[in-house]
Parts: structure tokens; sequence; C-alpha cells
């Protein structure tokens, strides 16, 4: 920072004296460098002068995921005088105070300005009715996909009480507070200040009559609550490591010769020889060829390292190799923080759950009731959203072929729709089909190998399928791949993601073990919210640019209107089977796409 070479500070702080024990102020300073004028606002909070005649201000509640600003930025001098102004401050603030509670009770309030002097400071104290309180927060646990937890939240947010929110999925150190405070793990459970109120049950009961009693428990409600969860603050997670493969790998990093070879008339970068790391193991660990082998096979399997080509698993020889941290996709790749974790890889279905419960969570808080609008702005500062996004390092070392056929279909379906959130908060959204191939080219590191948002709906979903507009299938016939694409395409799978447009699908997850009702349930939904329209008059039927693009899932065009019958409402339906059923001309419109962000 520059030095300062001509700078004035008017310093207001502004004390507002309430009804339990806390003085809030706000600190302005303005200081001229340079002849540029710079103007720093720091926002303080400080406990003081708990007393009988003061009262602790309800903060407004802080949103589940919120913390204290950190874009402040306080110069080095202001640090400097508050530090020396720290103790007058606090001394003549408690004079002050003072002084209004030995004032006579029946004497008329002074609802206006006292003010102290300091020297350098101004302090300022204003007295607040009691009637313009902000209201006692209110605190509830819950769970992700809970119904009754829904009703809670939606019942908070039509009467625009102000909330906080604690998701043991999400948040699973607090399950513990969530055990201890109501002696159960059920949710939801609401809190009135410290007072526990009950689960959806009890609050149905305390609307009653108008809501008096609501009203009521809210005023009287005292204590702190269930804290809102701060931002930053990790769990403690123990990770479960295989100790002697950690130890192999920790040496191979650290003695294997890593550098650029040639192959095949390229340039390889980055890699080692199968017998390099043979020799290695042997000289130091002291391990018989064949078992230092096996542990290469090992490492491969668990994809600490890799062929460089992909074609072989390890083997002695001249093979190249290269550790997964230097394979050239992986600086593409979102879910990569410059290090790879030598933990043993978790279950792919159990990672699955965690990050499906946490997008579950993150929509449930900042997207619509419907899930047709997404806050992505919010969703970026949010402590869910910084977890999830740590947690998707979880799926670099998975073993995908651990699972079946629903589980990979509903794993690359909620993967998809999650990867739509990080994409468009990362890199943004581009329109038109054309336009967002870079969007597409999103990736994570999954199991080993990268898979972008093209891949895993074109490679995976559709069962290795060519894109509209583009001349080759995303996996060849060699790709390690190819081994997850699922076997027979299922159209319904259309329905099911979302591309973060306002005319796609809503945005939704899947249970591996009700994946196909659930695809089917969201044909339904689509349909019903204008996914199609019958205009009987000119004998025309209005369908979404999907069965355009991917025309090849869903067959002819009269093929198409007869599997869609099938997912429609009753009216609908009829009105369809009508023009169907009496052998007349039917003509099909395709509807303007809208390209804009479902925001």
């Amino acid at each position: 920072m520059k030095a300062i070479q001509s700078a004035y500070i008017i310093a207001t702080f502004h004390a507002r004296v309430l009804s339990a024990g806390s003085i809030g102020w706000s600190f302005r300073c303005d200081g001229y460098t340079e002849g540029r004028v710079k103007e720093d606002r720091v926002c303080l909070r400080a406990s003081l002068l708990r007393d009988q005649f003061l009262e602790r201000p309800t903060l407004d509640p802080v949103p589940p995921t919120a913390s204290l600003p950190n874009d402040v930025v306080l110069p080095s001098a202001f640090g400097k005088f508050l530090r020396q102004r720290r103790h007058d401050l606090s001394s003549a603030i408690s004079r002050g105070i003072s002084t209004l509670k030995h004032q006579d009770d029946g004497a008329s309030k002074n609802n206006g300005v006292t003010e102290f002097n300091l020297s350098g400071l101004k302090v300022f104290v204003t007295i607040r009715n009691e009637a313009s309180s902000p209201q006692r927060r209110i605190s509830f646990f819950s769970r992700s996909n809970c119904r009754e937890c829904g009703a809670v939240r939606r019942f908070f947010r039509e009467r625009a009480l102000r909330f906080v929110e604690i998701n043991v999925d999400v948040f699973v150190e607090r399950e513990k507070e969530l055990r201890e405070r109501t002696g159960s793990a059920t949710v939801p459970k609401i809190f009135f200040g410290d007072r526990l109120i009950g689960g959806l049950v009890e609050l149905n009961v305390l609307r009653k009559d108008g809501g008096e009693e609501l009203e009521r428990r809210l005023r009287e409600a005292k204590g702190e609550g269930p804290a809102a969860p701060a931002y930053g603050f990790d769990e403690a997670v123990e990770e479960a490591e295989d100790e002697e493969v950690w130890k192999v790998v920790r040496v191979l990093r650290q003695r294997l010769p890593i550098q650029d070879r040639v192959m095949k008339i390229k340039i390889v970068r980055n890699c080692f020889a199968g017998s390099e790391l043979v020799e290695l193991l042997v000289r130091h660990h002291g391990y018989a060829p064949s078992k230092a082998v096996e542990i290469g096979k090992q490492l491969c399997k668990k994809h600490f390292i890799h062929h460089v080509f992909g074609e072989i698993d390890f083997e002695e020889g001249n093979h190249l190799y290269r550790f997964i941290e230097h394979e050239p996709f992986i600086s593409k790749c979102f879910n990569f923080r410059g290090v790879t974790s030598d933990s043993e890889p978790k279950a792919a279905a159990a990672v699955c759950d965690r990050l499906t419960k946490i997008m579950c969570a993150i929509l449930e808080s900042y997207a619509s009731e419907d899930r047709q609008r997404v806050d992505y702005v919010t969703i970026s500062k949010s402590e869910e959203f910084r977890r999830y996004v740590n947690m998707t390092q979880d799926l670099q070392r998975v073993n995908l072929l651990e699972l079946s056929e629903n589980e990979t279909l509903a794993f690359f379906l909620n993967l998809y729709n999650a990867m739509i959130v990080h994409a468009i908060i990362r890199v943004g959204c581009q329109e038109g089909v054309i336009n967002r191939r870079s969007f597409s080219d999103f990736q994570y590191l999954i199991g080993g190998h990268p898979f972008s948002l093209s891949t895993i709906k074109n490679g995976i979903l559709r069962s290795n399928r060519r894109s509209p507009y583009s001349l080759i299938k995303p996996f060849g016939s060699g790709d390690r791949r190819l081994e997850l694409s699922l076997v027979k395409l299922n159209p319904l799978v259309h329905f099911g993601l979302c591309n973060g447009t306002k005319s796609s699908p809503k945005v939704r997850f899947f249970s591996p073990y009700r994946v196909a009702e659930e695809l089917r349930c969201a044909a339904r939904e689509f349909f019903e919210n204008d996914g199609i329209e019958v205009d009987l008059e000119k004998r025309t039927i209005h369908l979404t640019p999907i069965f355009k693009w991917y025309s090849g899932d869903f067959g002819q065009e009269r093929n198409i209107l007869k599997w869609i019958i099938n997912y429609l409402d009753a009216n609908k339906a009829g009105l369809l089977t009508h023009l169907l059923g009496d052998g007349g001309r039917v003509d099909i419109c395709y509807m303007t796409y809208d390209w804009s962000i479902n925001s």
C-alpha cells in the first residue's frame, strides 16, 4: 500500500442501545491518498456492557451459509489508529451508557442523539424503540429431500420470516448438536431463540387462531439458538489410507526420473518407464520383481498412474506411464486443485449420494419452489457450494465399474445436472447449440478419466452417439470410458437433464432405485409445462426442438407423437389421439428455444 501523504480521519460510531447486552456500531473513515479519495467502510460489532437496562440486538438472521464479509480492506494506518483508541473508546462508551442507565425512569425517553467526544472521534448513541427491534431469530435443522422440511421452509418464506437452516446432510458435523439439543436425529426441528418448538406438527398447531400463538412465541423467544453455519470451516473427516500404497506412491513421486521422452514418433511429457518403477521398488523397498509388478498394477487400477496412451495396464519393460496429476487434460478438470488425494478411493455410489444431497440442499435454499429459476450468484457465495466443490475431488479415483446399470444411469444424470450449476458459475453460459460447445467441454476428473458435459450426455447416457452437428462419436473403440456407456439408450434421459436454460427441463436429481419411474415423471412434468402444444384447428403439433436435435433417439415424427401420448395429461392425450386416429395430415412445428439462463 502506498504511503498516505495526506490523510484525515473522521470516524463516527453509531451505537444503538437496545434491551439485552450488545452495541452495534459502524465506522467510516475517509482518507486522501496522492490526491485520490478513498473511502473504506468497515462494519464492526462488539458485545459490550451487559446490563439489565441494555438489550442484545437481534442481528438480521444470516443465511445458512453467510459469514462476515471477506472483502473488507483495512489500511495499516487505520488499524494502528484503532489499536491506540481501543481502550479509550470502550471507556468512553461505558461512561456514556452509564449516564443513560441512571436517568430518571419517569423522564420522557430521549429519542434524540447523545454525543460523546474523544480526541479524533465522535460517538453517537441513539435510543431505539422496542417496537422497532428486529424479530428473534428462527432456526431449524433439516435434511435434503425432506418434505416436512420443505413445508417448514415454505411456511417461513410465505410469511417473510427470516430463518437459519442447518442441513445436517451438508453440515454433517452438526448432527451431534441436533441430537444433544433435541434427543433425536429426526427433522425438522424448529427453534425460536434457544427454545425447541418441535417439528412440522407443532408448527401447524401454532398457526391456528390466525397465528396469534406463533406471534406470542416469537415475541417471548430469548437466548441463542443453533448458530448459523460459518463459511470456510470444513468438517473433520478421517480418510482411510492404504499405508503400504501411500508409502510407495510417496517414494515414487520423489525418486522416479519423470521427464519428457519419445515414443511412436511423439514427444510424451512427464513420464517414466515401467522398468524404472519396478527397479526402484526392488532397490528401495526390497520387493521381489513379481511383487513390484503387482504393486504397479494396483497403482494403475486405483488411478495413481496410467499408461500414456491408455493402451495397457501395468507391465514391466519400456512402456511409458505417468502420474494422474501429469496428464495433459488435468489442468482443464474443474475438480482438480493441484494435487490428487492419496487416500483410499471411496465407493462411487457413496460419493455421488453425498454430492447429490449437497446439491439438493443448494437448490432448496437458492432456487424457486418449482426449480425453474436458480440464483447462481448467491449459490456461488454459499458454504454449501464451497463444500460441494471440495467434495468433487473425491470423484478423481472412484471405481465406476462397480456400479450397476441403474446406478450408472442415476450417477451420471445427477452429476451432469450438478456440473451444469458449477459450469454456469465458473465459465458462464453461451446461447445456441454451436456456441455452447465450449461450455459443454466443462469437465471433471472422474475415475481417472476426464468426463465433460458433452461426453457424459452423448458418450454415457446416449450410448455413445454423436452430438448434434458433430461427425464423430465421443468415445473411440480403444477408449476405456466406453465400458461405462449405457447398453441401451433410454430417450427419457433428455427430460432428466437440465442444461441451465429456460426452455430445458428443470434441474432435478434421481435415486438409483427409482430412476426409471422418476424419469417418466420428469417427462410428464415437462409436457405439462408447455413442452407440447396441440392446435386442433390447424392440425399442428408444437414440440420442443429437443425432438429435432435428437431425432435419432426418438424415431420418425409420427412415431414420436405416438410415443409422446404416454406422457401427456388426459386432455392433450385425447386431442393428439384424435388427430392421429382420423387418418388426416398432422404437421409438426418446433418451438423457439429460449437459451437464456434459468436465473
